[in-house]
């Protein structure tokens, strides 16, 4: 019994790195349509994104009904609980993935993205894709100072961020509001998917510490790195 209780823990771990590796192939793919104007690559990561939303929902099914056969504490509870919540951070980051797949779709045959602004988004879509594979790492290897690193990584997505601004309210801005709410919206989309990656590499310190990584961070100490192998349990 207690060998299938820990496979079950275990399996949860291996669906939420299945939907982090599935949304980071994601906004990858959505920022190649969005900037080819590819209608068909488009509509197949929206269709994909069904299946985020189904591993998100059998995962918590696995993760209540653990919950209630099992009543675990400590350090499975975490599991669990913390499990939760990274799945909800990873279906959220599938679904903007998908937002920037409809975009492409909406402004299909044309380009919702200046060609002055495309080296920008490239790189704000590659930056995304490395954040949510550095966060599907962290999931697996439970590595704290990995998971640490995510937030100062994320400080380059922010400084993009900045920069799409800066054109937008640049006085030689010449491609109308239009343009520049669909800009807009795509550099919200690529900072949130990063918030997201950061927030599942936080919630992987709790697990592993017990401790919230800005607690952490503001006390500038080494973790004490608990057992997360499913071994306190009622």
């Amino acid at each position: 019994m207690r060998d299938a209780y820990h496979e079950e823990l275990d399996s949860i771990g291996d669906g939420l790195v299945e939907m982090a590796r599935l949304v980071g192939s994601a906004i990858g793919r959505a920022t190649t349509a969005m900037l080819d104007s590819d209608l068909k690559l488009a509509e197949n990561v929206i269709e994909a994104d069904q299946k985020v939303d189904e591993l998100q929902h059998d995962l918590e099914a696995r993760a209540i009904a653990l919950l209630a056969r099992q009543q675990p504490v400590a350090t499975d509870l975490r599991i669990v609980v913390t499990s939760l919540r990274m799945s909800a951070d990873l279906e959220r980051s599938g679904d903007l993935a998908q937002h920037v797949a409809k975009l492409a779709r909406l402004r299909y045959p044309d380009r919702a993205v200046p060609s002055d602004l495309h080296a920008t988004i490239l790189e704000m879509g590659q930056l995304a894709q490395r954040l949510m594979a550095k966060a599907a790492e962290v999931i697996i290897t439970k590595d704290v100072d990995l998971a640490l690193q995510l937030e100062q990584d994320d400080d380059a997505m922010d400084l993009l961020h900045r920069t799409l601004f800066q054109h937008l309210m640049d006085d030689r801005w010449k491609h109308g509001i239009e343009t520049a709410v669909d800009v807009t919206l795509l550099g919200r989309y690529y900072e949130r998917f990063a918030d997201h990656a950061v927030s599942v590499a936080k919630r992987v310190v709790y697990l592993v510490t017990g401790e919230h990584a800005d607690e952490l961070q503001s006390a500038d100490v080494q973790p004490e790195i608990q057992p997360v192998t499913g071994a306190e349990s009622a």
